[in-house]
């Protein structure tokens, strides 16, 4: 397979590109040209099977034209409007259809919807709101946060402070937050299949750090319930019940980031509901519009809005927001792939997959390289040994092959992490694992 012979290079000098090693890629670049259902093409008219649904976020698979047709429409209707002290209909539509599906269903009351640009936009938001919250409450010394290592929250200084990935936070200021230990234990959770038998007692950390900081200044406490860009780190059973439990001691709010988990990854329409325990806040993006339009929602419980809502009648109850709140353009997006989900049954589509995906992953044990193998839903995780003194550089070499031959996986350190679009048939199951094994044994 050839890949972008030198004709069709567009200037490739301008654009700093995000998280990527610009001089390495700009010597050998790997360029998207179009996309449609499974596959990407390339520059050179090669077919790519998508395994990663672009960023975690392409859920419905590429090209949908019901939701090009609602953005063209709302584009030739009314391309902006304001939300600061105005409104336009789509935006309360969008709030209302995502309330009906919120996470925990009604009973959990995650019905009141922030709307953001991005996943980071949603962590920085539900983070200012829980002290908001707390402030309100007449808890107004509540304002560290409690995060989790190897945790990924978005780029935003509050994402990045109650983040756990050192490199993405350690030239930057921060906000006062610490961290719980993270719940990757492959020395004895080595090739799960679902949620790993131990380390629930990892959940204990948030006792202990309420004992080293006090109650009174944790204003939240908030996670992944599972996390995605760390290399899909696995709850370990009863570990999420035992945070909200510790959480509820202390008069501390839970949240969860689920702008991975969300819109059907884990076969559940949440991680929420997948997990069976309710946070105070989520946070999400991404498959919100099937990331054919760059847009988050922060699902926020009705007590936590009500609590806002005091004071005089006048007056702003939270000094927060963005120019592209509700933007009306990304809410037609949003409720079109709404209406996908529903139809198509994708927001539990991963469940009848699931055992299909597991074996298929699993069956690369003892592939070479390989230490060790993860999966949820359809998520997926292969970890590989490191080269001695060059760790990253083997998973980036099999990234690298694969590619090549056809498949877009997503590697982070040593580990290839995948996420394929929901809409994914068996076959294609087999064509990724059938690949990646490929690239594997080619790999020194």
């Amino acid at each position: 397979m050839d890949h972008n012979s030198k004709s069709n290079l567009p200037n490739l000098s301008n654009f700093w590109m995000p998280f990527t090693a610009n001089r390495q890629f700009k010597e050998s670049p790997r360029l998207l040209a179009s996309a449609e259902g499974m596959y990407y093409t390339d520059i050179d008219g090669n077919r790519i099977l998508d395994g990663t649904a672009g960023l975690w976020c392409v859920n419905a698979g590429h090209g949908r034209k019901s939701i090009t047709a609602a953005v063209e429409r709302q584009m030739s209707t009314m391309d902006f409007a304001p939300t600061f002290q105005m409104g336009h209909p789509i935006a309360f539509e969008f709030a209302e259809k995502l309330a009906a599906n919120a996470p925990g269903g009604p009973d959990a009351q995650l019905d009141r919807i922030f709307f953001t640009g991005s996943g980071s936009e949603s962590v920085d938001t539900a983070l200012k709101i829980a002290i908001a919250y707390q402030r309100a409450i007449g808890q107004g010394t509540r304002t560290r946060f409690i995060g989790r290592e190897k945790g990924y929250h978005g780029v935003g200084f509050g994402g990045i402070s109650v983040g756990g990935l050192v490199n993405n936070r350690r030239v930057f200021p921060q906000i006062s937050a610490d961290h719980m230990r993270h719940t990757l234990d492959v020395d004895r959770n080595a090739y799960s299949k679902g949620m790993p038998e131990h380390g629930v007692e990892l959940a204990e950390d948030l006792e202990r750090l309420v004992a080293l900081h006090g109650a009174e200044t944790i204003a939240a406490v908030i996670v992944e319930p599972m996390s995605g860009s760390a290399g899909v780190i696995l709850p370990p059973k009863g570990y999420l019940e035992r945070l909200r439990a510790i959480a509820d001691k202390h008069g501390i709010l839970l949240i969860f980031d689920e702008v991975i988990t969300g819109f059907g990854r884990l076969g559940k329409p949440f991680g929420t509901d997948y997990f069976g325990v309710v946070p105070d806040l989520v946070t999400t993006a991404k498959g919100i519009t099937n990331g054919a339009i760059p847009m988050g929602a922060v699902f926020a419980k009705r007590s936590i809005y009500d609590a806002l809502m005091q004071g005089p009648q006048n007056q702003i109850e939270l000094f927060h927001g963005y120019t592209y709140s509700g933007h009306p353009v990304a809410c037609a997006a949003g409720i079109a792939t709404l209406e996908i989900y529903e139809k198509e049954g994708l927001l539990t589509r991963a469940a009848s997959l699931a055992q299909a995906w597991e074996e298929a992953l699993h069956s690369l044990k003892g592939a070479p390289h390989v230490h060790d193998i993860r999966n949820l839903g359809l998520v997926g995780a292969i970890e590989l040994t490191p080269r001695d003194g060059a760790p990253g550089t083997r998973a980036y070499d099999v990234f690298v092959d694969c590619f090549k031959k056809g498949l877009l996986v997503r590697v982070t350190g040593d580990i290839i992490a995948l996420s394929p679009p929901l809409i994914i048939e068996e076959s294609q199951i087999s064509d990724i694992v059938s690949v990646i094994g490929d690239a594997l044994r080619r790999a020194a």
